[in-house]
């Protein structure tokens, strides 16, 4: 009897119905739908690709779990949502303790909202009154001067809330003298201006109301919730076929139904995105630039909140004399009890003044004069790297006057840029910072982060780091500037480890020319606010400070993006005099 197996040796032209052949053609058929099933899955990704190559940036990044000892809270940590800025950059616990303590000390007050122009402050209308000293006595070098603000509306009638933005200025045209002076607001319409008396002779005061306080919270709603009223563009290219598209830190909220170019820095986390081109990848993109700003941004209402020669930096006028003469310091004994034990408003100390025209620091450091010889001693064997805007700029053109230029084929305003004197081996570096740096045009592959850059800086005693980051920032929220300095702090901390005795300088900000439109991106507020996180921040690092601010508003000049040569240089003067200190005798 023969088994299956035989009978289907012995007969092969019969068909196959047995049921291991049967199985065979089922694996077979499962085996080849399969097959199609990989191919058309694989066909599906090869055409995903790209945008996972552009997408998947910001989910590889972890941000690192810092906070800055200056501002270690205890207790529970409270929770933190920022709703002004990229949704998929929040905070650590940690971040999220130092954000709020920031944010609450730059908090503003915010007055009622007006009916009309009538009720908002009105500088012609207020008044301000320099109040007599105590017991009548004669004012001198050491004491401290008070003025009264009384700000008013347009209709005569005392304001009767604060958050009015108003500066102070002591100064002395005759004597080349000037000092900033500090703003009490006491939240009820009035407003005390202190002065410290640092020279003998006449000092006059001048108020300034750069902002009301109604333009205040414009400018605060704007911050807040039209962070897209600034954006930029990106030019790709490839072959003939060229496309421009707009880019900016938070397309996702703005665009969320179109194809982006994550352009997420790998390493700090500081985001970037661009509108993916339609027919060009993302890699393709050759620049970064200037695009505009939203001009739709105030009621007609509000804009009138912003008018030149109105309501936007006009002088508060005084009731009484303006001006003071102020006496040598003499204090006897006796005098000198009396005054300690009387009650007063705190002392306030600036961090330098005017005096014949250079600048001196107010804790008595002296600040050298440098000339050209001099500043060639000075920097000779050291290499000063400088980043930020083009307010750090103007340091690198100051120096370069004096050291050679070494022509790197870049543009003047963006870099970068490099100075050489190979005699005397020292070397001047100038980059400006990423985005969001609003210039005409950048190749795109010479956008570099401060952060990065650090990182690759060796340091030590004959290292220089200068930094000045804040004019591109204002038309944007508080925290994107917080995460952009958290994320320097932490490498210039990695950098003074690894090379002790570099010296790190860090400008402020300064006041600047204001019209409608300024204001509305680029107020000094804005910037008033960035300079106190910067403070903030940095507070208990060891680097120097140059107090942009006060030399500004201290000096005799009209407000400018770019002061003038006198404050640049007296602002080298003082870096020079750290870099090189007087040698004590």
């Amino acid at each position: 009897m023969l088994t299956e197996k035989h009978e289907a040796a012995a007969n092969p032209g019969q068909p196959k119905g047995d049921p291991v052949c049967r199985r065979l053609s089922s694996l077979a058929l499962i085996f080849l739908l399969l097959t199609l099933s990989g191919l058309s899955f694989l066909l599906r990704n090869i055409l995903t690709l790209e945008n996972l190559s552009y997408n998947t940036a910001s989910m590889l990044f972890q941000p690192q779990n810092s906070s800055h000892p200056a501002l270690a809270q205890k207790g529970p940590r409270p929770p933190y949502k920022n709703h002004t800025i990229c949704s998929h950059l929040e905070p650590t616990p940690d971040e999220a303790l130092e954000d709020r303590a920031l944010l609450d000390a730059i908090a503003w007050p915010k007055p009622p909202a007006p009916t009309s122009l009538n009720q908002t402050s009105d500088p012609v209308h207020s008044l301000f009154a320099i109040l007599p000293s105590k017991g009548g006595r004669e004012r001198r070098v050491g004491d401290q001067l008070e003025a009264l603000v009384q700000m008013q509306d347009f209709q005569g009638r005392p304001k009767h809330y604060g958050g009015d933005f108003l500066v102070a200025r002591l100064h002395s045209p005759e004597l080349g003298a000037g000092v900033a002076g500090t703003v009490v607001d006491h939240l009820n319409g009035s407003y005390s201006a202190l002065f410290p008396l640092l020279w003998e002779g006449p000092a006059q005061v001048t108020i300034t109301m750069v902002h009301s306080s109604e333009a205040v919270a414009v400018l605060q709603r704007l911050r807040e919730q039209r962070s897209d009223r600034f954006f930029f563009r990106s030019l790709f290219r490839l072959g003939k076929l060229s496309e421009t598209s707009v880019c900016n830190m938070c397309l996702p909220h703005n665009r969320p139904q179109e194809p982006l170019c994550n352009y997420t820095d790998l390493h700090t986390g500081e985001p970037w995105y661009c509108l993916k081109p339609k027919r060009l990848s993302c890699d393709t993109r050759i620049n970064h630039q200037r695009g505009g700003n939203t001009n739709d941004l105030v009621t007609h209402k509000e804009a009138l909140l912003f008018q030149s020669l109105v309501n936007i930096k006009v002088v508060v006028h005084a009731s009484g004399p303006d001006r003071i003469d102020v006496l040598p310091k003499k204090i006897d004994d006796q005098e000198l009890e009396n005054r300690s034990i009387e009650p007063g408003p705190v002392k306030y100390n600036p961090s330098g003044y005017y005096y014949k025209g250079s600048w001196r620091s107010f804790d008595g450091t002296p600040v050298r004069q440098f000339d050209a010889k001099s500043i060639t001693q000075c920097l000779t064997g050291k290499v000063i790297n400088m980043y930020g805007d083009s307010t750090m700029r103007q340091w690198f053109e100051y120096l370069k006057a004096f050291v050679p230029e070494f022509n790197l084929r870049s543009t003047s305003w963006t870099g970068p840029l490099m100075a050489v004197d190979s005699q005397h081996n020292i070397l001047l570096k100038y980059r400006c910072h990423n985005v969001p740096i609003s210039v005409p045009t950048i190749i795109a592959s010479e956008l570099r982060y401060v952060a990065n850059e650090l990182d690759r800086l060796p340091g030590g005693p004959n290292t220089v780091v200068a930094l000045s980051l804040w004019a591109h920032f204002t038309p944007f929220p508080v925290e994107v500037y917080i995460r952009r300095m958290r994320h320097i702090r932490r490498a210039l901390e990695r950098l003074l480890a690894r090379g002790p005795g570099t010296l790190v300088v860090i400008r402020s900000a300064n006041l600047r020319a204001l019209d409608k439109e300024l204001s509305l991106n680029h107020s000094d507020w804005f910037s008033l606010q960035l300079d106190r996180v910067l403070r903030n921040m940095f507070m208990g690092l060891a680097v120097v400070f140059v107090d942009a601010w006060e030399m500004t508003l201290a000096h005799h000049s009209p407000h400018n993006l770019h002061p003038p040569p006198d404050v640049i240089k007296n602002m080298i003067n003082l870096v020079l005099t750290q870099v090189c200190p007087a040698k004590k005798s």
